[in-house]
This record gives structure tokens, sequence and C-alpha cells, in this order.
């Protein structure tokens, strides 16, 4: 549990300004020091500040997706080289490489119980396969086209893919799949620069959250049900309202392609990751950037947090995961 405290950004300033009374230095004397301290002062208060801890390598083409399984243990990785990958967070070895894909893997993630995975792929199936063996137990064809996303819901029953059942009504491909967390309704994030929420069980569309200027890449749930974040090729990230349907928060500073996004289990904070290459900490009230994260010598495509928030693992474009504590 996150004890840090946390400051509002007027409380941040007052602290900036006594320690320069304090130690008679002049604003300017050292270049951005203002800056340089509250930023510190930011981090500290935030409670959260991450250095990169392990480089995984053992893929051979770029990766799409990384989770982690809900105790924390492991870690599920997809692929451009046709393979999924098991690794174990505590020796941060792979422990299994799970073949069966044509194509390339766009999605892999656990059930909520860590005894399964589901995966989808350029090569239009969608796979289940055994966590401990490591073996293929079912294959779902069909489709005519590319699956980008697939989910389980939150009890484990039953999986989304980004067709979204026969749900209508977005103009362009669907990106990304989300449940909220209570299993009632979904969010969908398209190419068509709009993100939709549904309700589950009537499959009605209840809001289009109209705001990105390009195709929207990801789209969170918060914690609390209450808002959903979104990020987009537009390089921006932003908070949505779900009860009202409006734009809640803009966060700007990535340079390019805005590739995941998630929240922390608190719900005070955000992270995103970029085709900038970097992977970056938002504060949820203030909208500003807590901390930026480089490492990755090319896009990062994926992210996920431990359920502590302890831990961050980022995937990209560099064929590497990189863990970051």
């Amino acid at each position: 549990m996150d004890t840090a405290p946390h400051l509002p950004e007027n409380e941040v300033k007052i602290v900036i300004q006594n320690w320069l009374r304090l130690l008679n230095i002049k604003v300017g004397w050292i270049p951005d020091f203002d800056r340089i301290v509250f930023k510190y002062v930011s981090v500290y208060c935030y409670g959260k500040y991450y250095t990169l801890l392990e480089t995984l390598q053992g893929h051979k083409g770029a990766l799409s997706s990384v989770r982690f399984s809900s105790n924390g243990n492991t870690i599920v990785s997809s692929s451009d080289d046709r393979t999924i990958g098991i690794w174990d967070v505590a020796s941060r070895k792979q422990i299994q490489v799970l073949k069966g894909h044509s194509d390339r893997v766009y999605v892999a993630e656990f059930s909520p119980d860590c005894q399964t995975i589901v995966s989808c792929s350029e090569d239009s199936t969608i796979r289940l396969w055994d966590v401990q063996s490591g073996k293929e137990l079912m294959k779902f064809e069909g489709h005519l086209k590319p699956i980008w996303d697939v989910t389980f819901s939150p009890n484990g029953k039953n999986i989304i893919l980004e067709k979204i059942r026969t749900l209508e009504g977005h103009s362009n491909g669907v990106l990304d799949v989300q449940y909220s967390h209570d299993g009632q309704m979904l969010a969908s994030a398209s190419i068509d620069d709009t993100i939709f929420l549904w309700d589950v069980k009537s499959g009605k569309k209840l809001k289009e959250l109209i705001g990105h200027s390009k195709s929207v890449r990801a789209v969170k749930f918060s914690p609390n049900g209450k808002f959903v974040v979104s990020c987009s090729h537009d390089s921006t990230v932003r908070i949505w309202d779900i009860e009202t349907g409006k734009e809640w928060k803009k966060f700007d500073g990535h340079s390019a392609d805005v590739n995941d996004v998630i929240y922390f289990s608190d719900g005070q904070t955000i992270l995103s990751c970029s085709d900038d290459k970097t992977i970056r900490l938002w504060d949820v009230k203030s909208g500003k950037e807590i901390q930026k994260l480089k490492g990755h010598d090319s896009l990062v495509t994926g992210i996920d947090i431990s359920l502590n928030g302890h831990t961050i693992v980022s995937c990209s474009f560099d064929c590497t995961i990189r863990i970051w504590k």
C-alpha cells in the first residue's frame, strides 16, 4: 500500500520557496533549479520513482504486448516472431515459449486464475494455451482478417475480441477492447478516432467519446469505474468522464504516437508508452508528468504494472522486455 504523502502542486511550490529562503539561493543561480527541485519533491510526494532493473531478451522479433499475471509471478509477451513468451518475474528468466501461430502475435494475456493464456494474431486465429504445460488447448478459426486484440472477462468465463460480438457502430477497425472491472461495460478504441462505451448485457452503445484527432490505440477503465483513459496516434493521453461522456483531462508530452496506457491501482497515476521510445508517469489530478523512463532503443509498444504498483514491465520493437522497479 502506498503511504507516501500526496501534496498538491501549490504546497510543493511552498516547499521549494522555503528551501530557497533557508539556503539563501537565488532563483536562476543554478540553471532550471526550480524545475529540478520541483521534480524531485513531486516524485518524493507521489511516492513513485522507477529505474531499469533488468532487460529480458529471447524474442527474435518486435514485441507488441506484455502483461503481468494477476498474482504478479509471471509475465506473458507476444511478438512478431510468431511466439508467446512466459517469463518468471523472480528469476527474470523465460520459462516457456508457446508456438503455433503462423504469423505475428498481437496480444497475449493471462486468465484471471493464471492458468490459461489467450492470444490473437495476424493469422486470423484466437488460441488458448495451458500455462503449466505450454500446450495449445483450443484454436478459434473463421475470421477473415487479422485479430488485433482479445481479452478475458473479469470472471474468466468469456473472451472478447475487437469484433465486439455483433456490436456495430465504429466506422473503422477496432484496436482495443476492455471490460470494466465489474464486467458490466465494454470500452472500444478505434481507428475512426473515437471510443465507444457499451452495455455488456444488452449490447447497446452507451456513449461515444469524441476528441482524439487520430486513431485511438488503447483504452482502460479507472479503478473506481468512473473514468476511462485513452491514448492515441495524435500523441496525447486523455481521461474521460463516463457519466457525462466528456473529456476530463488531456496530457501532452509525448512527441509521437502513444501506444498503450494504464492506471495504477491507486487511481492517482497513469502510465503511457510511445513511439518516442519513452514511458511516462502522469499525475491524474494535476495533469503533470511525474517521470520519464528511457532505455528502449525503438518504439515502446506495450506496458503493464504489477498489482502492488512496485514494478513496471515494458516491451518494444527493439525485441526486448524491460523491468523497471
